[in-house]
């Protein structure tokens, strides 16, 4: 199967705030969301969003899973989210690890809540609102950064806290034995 290239930094898709979805069950939309979960899977992200494809619909994927890049993630299944909201946060930031498929072999510590409330359509049109904790919270504030044209570089507050991908893999590595 061909999967969606993916928007690397620079494009300026991946810099601009994407577009409110107005007709979830449109098929193109449904079509779309099926092919966000496929790249999402092909390229072993935990998280995905449109801008990525360079689409600029406000659409998103959380698709948590352990991997050699996160091998501490949990497992869950895709859930989309369609023109998704942070409503609440908790006091408590973390400061973790974070990449990006949108901006390759680059890794960073970026402080993000630890506990959210967000809102968002699932595929099928129903508004839902959910409480997301740890990782699927980071993947989530992640991804909704996208949908505001902001990579997670622009987080880091400190850029000693910016590193290539076999640095860090060198850090985790040394950390599990």
């Amino acid at each position: 199967m061909n999967y969606p290239a993916i928007a690397k930094i620079g494009n300026p898709v991946l810099q601009a705030p994407a577009q409110l979805v107005t007709n979830v069950l449109e098929p193109n939309l449904q079509k779309l969301i099926d092919s966000l979960i496929a790249t999402a899977i092909a390229h072993r992200g935990v998280g995905i969003a449109a801008p990525q494809i360079s689409l600029p619909y406000r659409l998103l994927v959380v698709a948590s899973h352990p991997s050699e890049r996160y091998p501490h993630a949990p497992k869950m299944a895709p859930k989309v989210m369609i023109n998704p909201r942070l409503i609440a946060h908790g006091q408590t930031q973390v400061k973790d690890w974070e990449g990006c498929l949108s901006v390759p072999n680059t890794r960073g510590l970026v402080s993000r809540y630890q506990e959210i409330t967000v809102e968002y359509a699932t595929r099928e049109g129903e508004v839902k609102q959910e409480i997301l904790t740890g990782f699927i919270a980071r993947i989530f504030q992640h991804e909704l950064d996208h949908l505001n044209g902001i990579l997670f570089i622009e987080r880091i507050a400190d850029k000693k806290d910016l590193y290539t991908e076999a640095e860090y893999q060198q850090i985790i590595s040394s950390r599990t034995i």
